[in-house]
């Protein structure tokens, strides 16, 4: 049974999700590209940083989404990666991206495939699982990123456009420190 959670109780969620989720993770991912099936195996480093509220880049953030309350986020979360091939041991991608809460909108500096600010809705099917639902360019990104226990995270994307997938993302993070 899905439990229906209050605004207030859902910005508590999602600080305690990127509370639990902050420190060094090793992600291990494999990109299923549809309907050819073709895999893509990829291994990343990620670094995840809680932001409390009132922090100088929430504050920018809310800038970038042109927020009228530039401190109204209750949280977010700074993520950096450096991904490469598994197979190949070439490098494929290296970034930074910001979060920030507020209800169920998480704000972002940028999407998957754009550079732009982009905004997701986020639900909890419980307090350990957060999914986000985040639409732009004609596509649907939805993931939902799982903590098991407190070494562990499972995150699964699925990317849409037009109404048919085009790619699923599976990945298993395991807790550097």
């Amino acid at each position: 049974m899905i439990q229906t959670l209050s605004l207030t109780s859902l910005d508590e969620l999602i600080a305690r999700f990127f509370q639990n989720s902050q420190g060094s993770w090793s992600s291990e991912r494999r990109y299923y590209t549809l309907p050819e099936g073709k895999v893509q195996e990829m291994v990343s480093a990620i670094t995840v940083r809680y932001l409390a509220p009132g922090n100088a880049e929430l504050i920018q953030l809310a800038e970038l989404h042109k927020l009228n309350d530039l401190e109204v986020l209750t949280c977010g979360a700074e993520v950096t990666w450096d991904s490469q091939n598994s197979i190949l041991g070439k490098q494929m991608s290296k970034g930074r991206t910001l979060f920030g809460a507020k209800g169920n909108i998480l704000y972002r500096d940028r999407g998957f495939a754009t550079t732009d600010p982009v905004s997701a809705r986020v639900t909890f099917t419980n307090p350990d699982t957060m999914t986000l639902r985040t639409e732009y360019n004609s596509s649907v990104f939805e993931e939902e990123v799982k903590l098991i226990g407190t070494r562990y995270r499972t995150r699964q994307t699925i990317i849409s456009r037009a109404g048919e997938q085009q790619m699923i993302g599976q990945y298993l993070e395991k807790r550097i420190n």
